[in-house]
């Protein structure tokens, strides 16, 4: 069991978006953090799923907080694991031709404003004696230090926008709820259907299954304290430049 998991990880955990690594993230907290109350979120029609949230439809947004006071129990969790890459009217851009505004529309959606829409939804619940972890998954590809080979216009722009906007995030809830921590995190690429039609270009010792993931980044999250709250880390706990 992590260490982190003793004494204060007591209350409800809720990870959004019940794909390959969100499920495998939720079981992860559930075995981690035994004293944890883990419930999962997502959009109607989604297996197994505690709690209905379309995290980019703002009815269900709004009805959250309520949801999750239904529960009787302090929120000390939430891990966002949604995102988009790809879809039926949705591909990478390749070169600039390729970009348009509603696919632009799209990743921005759910990889940069639902997120920090669902930080907004739960602050309410927040208390500001009581340690709270606040993570979404991001990309290293989001990183524009990093950008060496250019192309996936969109998806490298949204988790961009994300990363700064939980950063900003982190600065406003230091000073108002100053044991709340967030941090950005990025998995490594994992055999999931977003990953899936670019696998071919991973070499087979990088690819995570989603449970090797899950424990990754559980393990780093509940390595961090308010103090550094705010960052963009990769799976192994090492830095992600801005």
């Amino acid at each position: 069991m992590v260490e982190a998991c003793s004494g204060d990880w007591i209350g409800l955990a809720v990870v959004v978006g019940p794909g390959g690594i969100g499920s495998a993230v939720a079981a992860e907290l559930a075995r981690s953090c035994p004293d944890l109350t883990v419930l999962t979120a997502g959009r109607h029609g989604a297996p197994d799923c505690s709690l209905r949230l379309d995290i980019e439809n703002d009815r269900d947004l709004d009805g959250l907080a309520a949801s999750l006071r239904d529960q009787a129990m302090p929120l000390r969790l939430v891990f966002n694991c949604t995102g988009r890459l790809h879809g039926p009217a949705l591909q990478p851009e390749k070169r600039l031709q390729q970009v348009n505004r509603s696919q632009l529309q799209q990743q921005f959606g759910i990889n940069a404003i639902a997120p920090i829409l669902l930080a907004k939804a739960i602050e309410p619940l927040l208390d500001r004696d009581q340690p709270f972890h606040f993570a979404s998954l991001s990309a290293r590809v989001g990183s524009i230090g990093d950008n060496r080979s250019g192309g996936w216009y969109g998806y490298r722009a949204a988790k961009a926008a994300q990363n700064q906007l939980l950063r900003s995030l982190s600065i406003e809830w230091a000073r108002r709820w100053p044991m709340a921590t967030v941090s950005l995190l990025h998995p490594g690429t994992t055999d999931t259907a977003l990953s899936r039609p670019f696998q071919s270009f991973v070499a087979p010792e990088k690819l995570f299954s989603p449970e090797r993931a899950a424990r990754q980044l559980v393990k780093v999250l509940l390595e961090q304290t308010p103090a550094q709250s705010g960052a963009f880390l990769a799976w192994d706990g090492q830095s992600i430049d801005w």
